[in-house]
């Protein structure tokens, strides 16, 4: 295992369950590694989880704006991928851990990728939706751009929640402090997200990733969601889609035993 100390910026690492699986779960934007403890609850007696916080996420400390985001929190991931482990990603980290399955597959035994915002695949299949998100996403961008972090990031939150998501004075302090805490980061990967800098979609770079691959996506999340997931699908060698119903983009911690159910269905299919 590559040591934390080699890279400009180590990260805090929680660890879940005490199962014989070695999972490397990676969380979304505004969240930390804590919003993996309900599926953890449930799989924890089955697997082990290692969850590194984001660097302006959790226990980690605040970025230093050096280089592309997605890059070095793809680095810190790559320190806690020191032996053949099942990958799970959510949302930005589901970017993250496309990432490393195409760059590392042989370290990767399978990937869960929950609500991948790999805008990049809707880009080139449902320009329409590109566009209606870009639409949606104009309020908290133009609350950021003022300098109103606290409405950016309320505004972004609501963006990717449901009807019966805690309204923003519901959520404890707590919550809404780190959400604020990381909402500058957004905008920063949008080259990777949108233009995808990293060249997944070069010919051939998703061939890499030949192990069994779970897409999994809420019914009532955004429809650019869709298109992304069916779009990966396509794509990836051994993939599988999964909708849970009821659920929108948060929906490992909303609906954590249905998510559960499926990634079990999932590693069944590995040894």
């Amino acid at each position: 295992m590559r040591g934390t100390s080699s890279l400009p910026q180590p990260v805090h690492v929680s660890h879940f369950g005490h199962g014989p699986r070695q999972v490397l779960a990676l969380h979304c934007t505004i969240a930390h590694s804590g919003a993996w403890k309900g599926l953890t609850r449930i799989l924890g007696d089955e697997a082990r989880f290692t969850a590194p916080d984001m660097l302006s996420h959790g226990r980690s400390p605040d970025w230093d704006g050096q280089g592309c985001f997605q890059d070095r929190i793809l680095e810190n991931a790559q320190t806690c991928l020191d032996r053949r482990m099942d990958v799970i990603g959510h949302s930005f980290g589901a970017t993250v851990a496309l990432r490393l399955a195409v760059e590392q597959p042989e370290l990767v035994r399978s990937l869960t990728l929950i609500e991948p915002v790999f805008f990049a695949v809707a880009c080139r299949d449902a320009p329409e939706l590109i566009e209606q998100h870009a639409q949606d996403a104009r309020p908290y961008i133009a609350a950021l751009e003022s300098g109103d972090k606290a409405l950016a990031a309320r505004l972004f939150n609501r963006m990717w929640s449901t009807a019966d998501s805690p309204r923003w004075p519901d959520l404890p302090e707590a919550t809404r402090a780190a959400m604020i805490r990381g909402i500058h980061i957004v905008p920063t990967v949008d080259e990777a997200l949108f233009n995808d800098t990293a060249g997944l979609l070069a010919p051939g770079r998703l061939d890499r990733a030949t192990m069994p691959v779970l897409l999994l996506r809420g019914a009532l999340t955004h429809p650019v969601m869709q298109a992304i997931s069916r779009g990966l699908m396509r794509r990836l060698p051994d993939a599988t889609e999964e909708v849970i119903a009821g659920a929108g983009h948060m929906l490992p911690i909303s609906h954590p035993a249905e998510t559960a159910v499926h990634i079990r269905a999932l590693w069944s299919r590995t040894v």
